[in-house]
């Protein structure tokens, strides 16, 4: 079978399968006895099974098929499904993910599993957890008796027991080779290559001599003397080609007997194993089990390079800017058939225009949904109790956007737990609960996507805030004085600044925060921060949705002409010059019981007058979250698809425009950005 035909496919579906298992797991933590979560689980871990078994990814089939029988246990009530065998799990789904982005990576998806499959055998065959975590480490590798009697002479047994006093540890190594390896002898030098790198080899059995004239079946040992643990043995040896297992016995030179080998508590491990190894082999090999991938859904999907979305967005732009000056033409010559054509040629565009936007569009679904698992993971590391909440996963963004926005986000969730929630006791003591709660929330506002994480912890200390930056330079002491408490927290954003009082895994280097501010800030968007005593904080991320064809209304300002996003605009209206009133030197205006700040955009813009002041003004009433302001404009032109066109490098950072278009006649209009006016 040709591979590379299906890689794609096989890569994308694993990844949908490893997130609903990781997804499922969690559920499944809640809720221990609900069978419909586990049967959820299994049918992932079958399915991709299945498929990495037909792709030819056997780690990755094998590692699975150990999961599997877990599952099984936990779906016929044989093994409880507590927080401690989920951590296995977990693990395990952990070593699956690493495989699969090897595969997408161009690996062949080979990993050291080995510590974590003996952890799922001993599971599957009735030792309790806690007794997993205390004895792994003796049978990290597969241990099995080699049928070859090794005898060791006196002087290699001298040999050993002088190199155990030197530090040195001594190993029985079992090799055995695949059944259809093509150059035996090549294989066994390689393996020897590598044991001499990181070693010595005492003895051979059968002898070299034998072994470079292929005189054996598909199995040899080699007695090794290393100061390398088993587990690098192992993973060096395995990365030679073509060889099938590698069994592994630690040798007590002390207790060593010449006419016995291996000593004798190696031979009981290798037995333990051997036993587990024939329960094994009475169930169903990998092979019997593949899955038909033919019953998977009938929807069908193709993947398409981004470039190429972006080509055909450039391409459908310029046919918009078309059909504008086709639309002014047609009215101008009066022409009945022509203004049928074009009338039928701007629907048939308007329905394209959607189908290419919404191919561009992905939910942030797809960042939001790794968070719980890792969310777990910090929160049993922190010894904290933490209950996430996410809300508007549905939200959608443009690819670009969704791939940029994960390594903030987790930034930021990592230290709303680790800064922001307290330890349950204190909790308790500050008559809160002691599960702390975390929310991720995206919604749409105007032209842009808002993502905000919150917590309901102690919120943002000021003056140790400010006393960290005035001691890391950021600020002096006389200027912080004067800050008010939003300007304190943010100072957080500065590089090299950590309200940390240690170093740790999680935190502490003053690396985070100003990470996030620069990626968002390269992305068009902006970070706040908002904070109460003993209520919590709340970082805000603004995007922009990236939209390159957006939805207007065009106005006048004296003589130059200006769009307004519709998604930004409540409404418009006319009002009468004296219902202007003034507050805090502000000119405002009374909108439905709310008072509303005034901004003539002639003035702002500082565009040249043309037109005298009448009795009555037009205004555009705009929003952004739950601020409004009134827009003054000379008059209302109409509402009019628009394709939105960047400034360019020589106009960067241009306050409150976020873009051009070109209109029908030719002409150049200015799109406002409301959320910045109103900022």
């Amino acid at each position: 079978m040709e591979k590379n035909q299906y890689l794609d496919m096989f890569i994308d579906e694993s990844t949908e399968h490893l997130q609903a298992m990781n997804d499922n797991l969690l559920k499944l933590e809640n809720a221990p006895d609900d069978h419909s979560i586990i049967d959820e689980i299994f049918r992932s871990a079958h399915t991709l099974k299945g498929m990495a078994a037909t792709m030819g990814y056997e780690d990755l089939a094998s590692l699975t098929h150990q999961m599997e029988n877990v599952l099984d246990g936990i779906r016929n009530g044989k093994i409880a499904a507590d927080s401690h065998l989920l951590d296995v799990v977990f693990e395990s789904v952990d070593d699956l993910e690493a495989m699969v982005n090897d595969i997408a990576d161009g690996g062949e998806g080979k990993r050291d599993v080995t510590a974590v499959v003996a952890k799922l055998e001993k599971i599957e065959n009735g030792v309790s957890v806690d007794e997993v975590a205390a004895t792994v480490e003796k049978t990290t590798v597969p241990v099995k008796e080699s049928s070859t009697g090794v005898r060791f002479d006196d002087f290699e047994i001298t040999v050993l027991k002088q190199s155990k006093e030197q530090g040195f540890n001594a190993y029985y190594v079992n090799v055995l080779l695949r059944e259809d390896v093509i150059l035996k002898a090549a294989r066994v030098f390689m393996a020897f290559e590598v044991l001499e790198q990181i070693g010595e080899v005492i003895k051979s059995v059968p002898s070299v001599d034998q072994l470079e004239e292929e005189n054996f079946d598909l199995d040899f040992s080699v007695t090794l003397v290393t100061k390398e643990s088993v587990e690098d043995v192992h993973s060096r040896i395995m990365k030679v080609s073509e060889i099938d297992r590698v069994d592994i016995v630690t040798i007590d030179a002390d207790t060593i007997n010449d006419q016995e080998q291996p000593s004798e508590g190696a031979v009981e491990a290798a037995e333990e194993i051997l036993e587990q190894e024939d329960t094994k082999d009475d169930k169903p090999s990998t092979s019997q089990q593949k899955e038909s991938k033919g019953a998977q859904g009938t929807n069908k999907t193709i993947r398409v390079n981004i470039d190429r979305l972006d080509s055909l967005m450039n391409l459908f732009e310029e046919l918009v800017i078309d059909r504008g000056r086709l639309e002014q033409i047609s009215s101008d010559l009066k022409s009945s058939e022509l203004t049928e054509t074009v009338e039928h040629m701007s629907r048939i565009s308007g329905d394209l225009q959607n189908i290419i936007l919404n191919m561009r569009m992905v939910p942030v679904e797809q960042v939001f949904n790794r968070f719980p698992r890792m969310v777990r993971g910090i929160a049993k590391d922190l010894n904290k109790k933490v209950h996430l909440e996410i809300i508007g996963a549905e939200t959608e963004l443009d690819r670009t956007v969704i791939d940029e926005i994960g390594d903030p986000l987790v930034h930021l969730l990592r230290n709303s737990m680790d800064h922001g929630l307290e330890m349950p006791a204190k909790r308790l003591e500050s008559g809160k609960s002691e599960e702390g709660q975390v929310t991720l929330k995206a919604y749409h506002s105007g032209n842009h996507v808002f993502i905000e994480v919150a917590d309901d912890g102690a919120g943002i200390n000021r003056e140790k805030v400010l006393e960290k930056a005035i001691k890391s330079g950021v600020v002096s002491e006389e200027n912080g004085a004067t800050l008010t408490d939003n300007q304190v927290y943010e100072l957080l954003f500065s590089s090299g600044l950590s309200t940390a009082d240690k170093v740790s895994d999680l935190s502490g280097r003053g690396v985070g925060l100003d990470v996030v501010k620069n990626k968002i800030e390269s992305l068009g968007g902006n970070v706040t921060v908002t904070s109460k005593p003993n209520e919590g904080t709340t970082f805000s991320i603004q995007l922009p949705l990236t939209l390159s064809i957006i939805s207007v209304m065009l106005v006048e300002i004296q003589d130059e002409i200006y769009a307004v996003p519709l998604s930004s605009i409540i409404e418009t209206a006319i009002i009468k010059k004296d219902e202007i009133m003034a507050a805090h030197n502000q000119k405002v205006i009374d909108f439905r019981g709310s008072v509303v700040p005034l901004l003539d955009l002639t003035e702002f813009f500082d565009v040249p007058v043309t037109k005298e002041d009448d009795d009555f003004y037009s205004i555009v009433i705009v929003r952004k979250g739950e601020k409004m302001a009134a827009l003054v404009v000379n008059s209302f032109i109409g509402q009019q698809e628009i394709v939105l066109k960047s400034l360019g490098d020589y106009l960067t950072n241009v306050f409150a425009i976020s873009g051009a278009t070109i209109l029908g006649n030719g002409q150049v209009a200015l799109i406002i950005d409301c959320n910045s006016l109103i900022k």
